[in-house]
């Protein structure tokens, strides 16, 4: 059972771009004036497209990605603080992971744009973290789409019996259809909520199965998550 983190989990958007924008400017000596859409992507993919969207001509290597990662960990970390008071967790987040959680054998771990630092600070500022396994998760330290990620934590994570979980077996809740679509070519099954901007119509269009309103019914996203995976 995979889950997204903004804006399915949580919002700490306000949070988040401050670091964007501080990072940026310590690794490349630009100010960052256009930011780009988070949705479905991972912080490396988000500094590639900041540079392009300031005119920030940059190596394409690893050097300025692995500069500015870890930047950002550390203004966010500077941040921390800011969490609670400038974010919240969805309505339903904590229940809904709690009630998955007792499913038989399923294990919990999200798929994040976010590194595994900042990714865990969000989840532990709410205390959603308990519910995970995070020692599994994908996350975006590393310059893979989301689909990589999911097809690697789904071919690494083994069931109650050691064997890898099967496509139909692997479910990622989110609110976006760029993740819809990674979950597709990941093999995992989207079930889609309606927490951000994203209408029903664009979540289907992209191949959600389920569309939910939000977590605020635990029972309903139990319900969608045992049709997902049979």
């Amino acid at each position: 059972m995979l889950w997204n983190v903004d804006l399915t989990l949580l919002d700490v958007g306000q949070v988040m771009r401050a670091a964007y924008a501080e990072a940026f400017e310590k690794v490349t000596g630009e100010p960052l004036v256009y930011l780009t859409s988070a949705s479905g992507r991972t912080d490396s993919e988000m500094f590639f497209e900041f540079c392009a969207r300031n005119y920030v001509d940059i190596e394409p290597d690893g050097d300025a990605l692995a500069q500015f990662l870890t930047a950002l960990e550390v203004s966010f970390a500077e941040r921390r603080g800011e969490l609670r008071s400038k974010g919240r967790a969805m309505p339903g987040a904590a229940a809904s992971l709690s009630a998955v959680a007792n499913m038989p054998e399923t294990i919990q771990t999200v798929v994040s744009g976010s590194t595994r630092a900042n990714a865990t600070a969000k989840l532990e500022a709410f205390g959603l973290e308990a519910y995970l396994d995070l020692s599994i998760g994908g996350f975006g330290s590393v310059n893979y789409p989301k689909s990589s990620l999911i097809q690697s934590i789904r071919l690494h994570a083994a069931g109650e019996d050691m064997r890898p979980y099967a496509e139909n077996e692997t479910v990622l809740v989110t609110d976006s259809a760029p993740d819809v679509r990674a979950a597709l070519i990941g093999g995992a099954t989207p079930v889609a909520v309606l927490n951000g901007a994203t209408t029903e119509g664009q979540l289907r269009d992209a191949g959600a199965r389920h569309v939910l309103p939000d977590l605020g019914d635990p029972r309903a996203v139990m319900t969608a998550v045992a049709q997902a995976s049979t």
